[in-house]
């Protein structure tokens, strides 16, 4: 730690005071890494907790006495753990301001204690203490010096053999791990520190579009902006991305793969998460590494980009040097880059979110400038002196904005739509109703009436206000018109800054209102950009209960776009909503007292609710995750509070897709919880829980867990109440997952279920029909059950569901239909419903995964069916389909396409066919593969194949033979068997064996002569025979 700290850590320059580290990006690094060791420290290490330091660690700290409570004698201006050492001296002692803390247990505490303001406790102490290990465990042990090797600190150590000496081994050691850990992050941090500017990454992308086009010879297919706007500092990224340092998007379209979607930004270039499929907005989220260049990144994506551009490297570098070379009128580099880097280092060195630094925060484009002075305008609503006054504003509040701030407004709308998540809140859905509302012969009423009680609101004294803010409670809020007309005619600005007052009445009122209006996706997007979510950020904070509920239920309607998401987290609203599930101690509490006072349960409900919107981001997850909220979540799912549960199942269900989540969840033991309120009366919670199941239910343990708990059952009976179709799809799709054990298939078949799934393969959404085929694809693995759905009627309408276009049904469908091909009978079925000939057509499926799912349930269809060399060779282009499938860049779809040509190639005709078409050099080309289930299946078609005319011969010619001879090193066994069986096969051919034996085949097969599995052992002693019979035949030769 304290080698990171002196060569890492960016320290101010020495001068009159002492050395203090800098506010960096590195050093915030740094100091959050130090955090989680610390905070994890009690945790992880109980016993080496309790260690007391050599000498205290001391600084000057901002906590208040009075934020101590249980385990310390607090006094107006000190503090005492009840913990003390053998002399009796206290572990944490503070005299305001100065604190010592002597043990990691209390340093780990004191974290805690300073919630918000741990990292200024964190970095306060690294600076008060710049050898912090040298305090800890002696002046032995004085990192500032160069020797600090692992093996000189067990020589300081073990020169003594006490208990307390050991104990210092381990925290040194502990404390050396830490310190390279930190190292490696900054060489880590400091690596990815690339700059690119607009004029450069413009550059690229136009000298790429140039050598872009139709035809085999061009770098790439196309290459495009997804922006058609260009700001004046050279970006086309919206402004709330350009303060992340991002230039632009690209969507680009190389020869072999996918179209990309790219992020150029000053630190490099990135994939993101693309463009979604209802709304066509990109998903920011960087998903992969991070590369110095455009051109970097696509060769390391395409390989055919790579092998164009070093034919096409002299001419592109020649055009590259030109463009350098060519006078612009644009801005040097320096000045380009400018703007974003001075916007990165606005955003990164950004601590108190203030209404003043709004402008700032827009600054990388001068166009937008005119939203810019639109929100200072409105800012002017939220001073301080109005405040005061209860807002008193200069401006009238038209409905309809003019001129500039009214372009600036459309922009923003606009672009904010890139980032938004909900179909629902798509340009299209807004636009009309903005028309509408302008178009002033048809407004209602209500409309003028709001605008009344708004005039009132921005002019009245403490009481009017009230009295407004009462007056429009009772209109109807849920209606858009009243809605939009408080939007209109600016109530919007002066309710979000009644909520900056001191009053609390006003604060509750205000609430009550954005509460209910915040139901619109506009006003959403609109209490967002007035800077609304900050402020019911800091109202969490309150101490009146009713506030914090209704803070956090407008966070929760807020917060359902990304944008809003990312607002609240980067707020600290996260650890403060996780913070609410801690007041939900005492389900029974006595009746509210006063207006301000909530139940402790329905502040807890209203936290679950607003962590349950935020949830749905990744960066939200692991938010609420290192802030504690799992055991608090637990805690409160043993509640009766039915309002209470469904929004914190919601808040599970939701983190269950991060493995994180799942194995907290399985230590916290909830799994018991969710199964017990499978048996609820509402509907709404057992979705749920139902849906929770299905997201943990991926580990097998916790499927054993579910099934031990008695979960199996309600889920079985549920499946019988078909009317509401999303607990529907929550209940089949936890079956489907329990299904994948087989213990778990036994209890269903008991339960009846797979019946009741056969009868719900019909008339049902596709959601649902997903998990119902899936559930059986499981089941049917028994060849109890794959009787059952035969006997159900079951089998016609799955290869019904063979025709349908939905990529994860038809995964599923065909593995059901493979699953019951096994069986003769259901084969015989199968065949007579043209079943076969629906499976050989999906191998022309676009989708990698239902090729792969259809050649799988091939293999026991040609097994099975009566005459299948017939059947086979009865499909027009079959085998010529299957034989081109082996070309895939995909591993999955080449198994399981050597899977099927295996079983093709029993028949003679079919396999002269197959041969014909090319099938030895294509397999021979994928012999080179480190897979070990390619490898097995591979190895059985090659042994299959080798029956045909010269096709031994062919293999050898192929370079096939010296690559399954390395097979044999595999720790497969059914790698083993399948390659010693192709081996004895080619072994037939004298070429063939003289490179076995060269590549040591011999050795190899010798020990798997002694094999228990007994195909093994003749495959292998009679390749032994082969290759040993043309070695004496060779002999014999020589000597005649």
């Amino acid at each position: 730690m304290g080698e990171a700290l002196t060569k890492s850590a960016q320290w101010t320059a020495a001068g009159h005071g002492t050395r203090t580290l800098e506010i960096t990006p590195l050093n915030e690094v740094i100091l959050k890494e130090i955090m989680m060791f610390v905070e994890s420290f009690i945790y992880k290490y109980p016993q080496e907790a309790k260690y007391v330091f050599v000498e205290p660690l001391e600084w000057k700290t901002n906590l208040d006495p009075s934020a101590f409570e249980s385990g310390y004698i607090v006094s107006e201006t000190t503090v005492k753990s009840e913990e003390v050492d053998e002399s009796g001296q206290p572990l944490l002692f503070l005299s305001v301001p100065h604190i010592k803390i002597r043990n990691f247990g209390q340093l780990s505490r004191l974290l805690l204690i300073a919630k918000d303001t741990k990292l200024k406790e964190a970095q306060a102490c690294i600076e008060a203490n710049r050898d912090p290990v040298a305090k800890i465990l002696g002046l032995d042990y004085n990192t500032v010096k160069e020797d600090t090797s692992t093996v000189n600190i067990l020589d300081k150590i073990t020169k003594d053999e006490d208990s307390e000496s050991e104990m210092k081994m381990k925290i040194a050691m502990l404390l050396r791990q830490l310190d390279v850990h930190l190292l490696n992050h900054c060489l880590k941090h400091i690596s990815l520190q690339i700059s690119l500017n607009p004029t450069s990454v413009k550059n690229d992308i136009e000298l790429l579009k140039n050598f872009s086009g139709k035809g085999e010879q061009t770098v790439l297919e196309s290459i495009d902006y997804t922006s058609d706007y260009e700001f004046s500092n050279g970006c086309r990224a919206p402004p709330w991305r350009q303060i992340h340092g991002e230039i632009c998007y690209v969507l680009v379209k190389p020869h072999d793969v996918e179209t990309l979607c790219i992020t150029c930004s000053a630190e490099g270039v990135f994939l993101n998460g693309g463009k979604t499929d209802d709304e066509g907005e990109i998903d920011y989220e960087r998903k992969g590494e991070l590369y110095k260049d455009l051109v970097t990144f696509l060769k390391e994506k395409s390989a055919k980009f790579s092998e164009n551009m070093s034919k096409q490297g002299i001419k592109f570098r020649n055009a590259q040097k030109k463009e350098k070379e060519e006078p612009t009128n644009e801005l040097p580099e320096k000045e380009e880059a400018a703007p974003v880097q001075k916007a990165i280092t606005l955003e990164k060195n950004q601590i108190n979110f203030g209404k003043s630094q709004m402008t700032k925060r827009l600054e990388p484009s001068l166009n937008w400038k005119a939203t810019v002075d639109f929100k200072e305008h409105r800012n002017l609503l939220r001073d301080p002196q109005v405040e005061k006054h209860r807002g008193k504003p200069e401006r009238s509040g038209p409905p309809v904005l003019c001129g500039r701030a009214q372009l600036a407004r459309k922009s923003t709308e606009k672009t904010e739509e890139i980032v938004s998540e909900s179909s629902s809140e798509s340009e299209e859905d807004e636009e009309p109703s903005d028309h509408r509302q302008e178009a002033n012969a048809d407004l209602p009423s209500e409309y003028w009436q709001i605008q009344k009680v708004v005039k009132y609101l921005k002019g009245g004294n403490q009481t009017a206000t009230v009295i407004a803010l009462c007056s429009m409670k009772d209109f109807n809020l849920a209606q858009e018109t009243c809605q939009l007309a408080i939007r209109d005619v600016g109530g919007l600005e002066v309710l979000i800054n009644l909520l900056d007052t001191d009053e609390v009445k006003c604060k509750i009122g205000s609430l009550k209102i954005l509460m209910e209006i915040s139901h619109n996706p506009q006003i959403r997007r609109n209490i967002v950009d007035l800077g609304g979510l900050p402020i019911m950020v800091n109202i969490l904070d309150s101490p009146h209960k009713s506030l914090k509920c209704l803070a956090a239920e407008t966070i929760a309607n807020v917060a359902k776009f990304r944008r809003a998401r990312r607002a609240v987290r980067h707020h600290g609203g996260i650890t403060k909503l996780v913070a609410l599930l801690d007041c939900g101690k005492s389900s029974a509490e006595p009746a509210q007292p006063s207006l301000y006072d909530a139940r402790d349960v329905d502040v807890a409900r209203c936290g679950a609710l607003a962590l349950w919107s935020c949830s749905r981001s990744y960066a939200n997850k692991e938010a609420i995750r290192k802030a504690g909220g799992i055991p608090l979540l637990a805690r409160l799912l043993k509640t009766s509070h039915e309002n209470m549960l469904i929004p914190v199942v919601g808040t599970l269900q939701e983190c269950a897709s991060e493995e994180n989540y799942r194995a907290a969840i399985k230590a916290e033991r909830i799994i018991e919880d969710l199964v017990k309120n499978l048996n609820s009366t509402n509907e709404q919670l057992q979705e749920h829980c139902a849906m929770a199941i299905y997201q943990c239910a991926e580990d097998e343990e916790t499927r054993d867990l579910v099934r031990l708990h008695g979960g199996l059952k309600p889920l079985a009976s549920l499946l019988n109440n078909t009317d509401n179709k999303e607990r529907l799809a929550a209940v089949t799709g936890a079956i489907w997952k329990c299904s994948m054990s087989k213990e778990n298939v036994t209890k269903f078949r008991e339960y009846k279920a797979i019946e009741t799934l056969v009868e719900l393969l019909t008339d049902q959404p596709e959601e649902v029909l997903v998990n119902v085929v899936g559930a059986l694809g499981e089941c049917c693995q028994e060849y109890e059950n794959r009787v059952l759905v035969r006997k159900c009627g079951g089998i016609q309408p799955l290869v019904k569901l063979l025709v349908g276009t939905n990529q994860a049904l038809l995964v599923n469908v065909t593995k059901a239909v493979g699953a019951c091909a096994v069986e003769p009978e259901s084969m015989m079925t199968i065949d007579r419903l043209d079943g076969v000939r629906l499976l050989w057509s999906l191998l022309k499926n676009p989708h990698p995964e239902v090729k792969a799912s259809a050649a799988w349930a091939l293999c026991p269809c040609i097994q099975n069916a009566k005459d299948s060399g017939e059947m086979v060779r009865s499909f027009v282009g079959g085998l010529e389909l299957v034989v081109n499938l082996l070309k895939s860049d995909n591993k999955e779809v080449l198994a399981s396409v050597c899977a099927a040509i295996t079983n093709i190639a029993k028949d003679q005709e079919n396999l002269a066919v197959i041969t014909d078409h090319g099938v030895v050099p294509l397999l021979s080309k994928l012999a080179n593969t480190n897979n070990d289930k390619l490898r097995h299946h591979l190895a059985e078609a090659i042994s299959c194949c080798c029956m045909w005319g010269r096709n031994r011969v062919a293999f050898g010619e192929y370079k096939a033979v010296a690559p399954l001879v390395r097979y044999l090193k595999s720790n497969d066994p059914s790698v083993h068997r399948a390659t010693a069986q192709a081996l004895y096969q080619l072994s037939e051919e004298a070429d063939n064996c003289i490179t076995m034996h060269e590549n040591g085949a011999v050795k190899l097969l010798l020990h798997m002569v002694g094999s228990p599995d007994q195909d093994l052992q003749e495959a292998a002693a009679g390749c032994i025979s082969n290759i040993r019979r043309l070695a004496l035949a060779t002999e014999k030769a020589r000597y005649t």
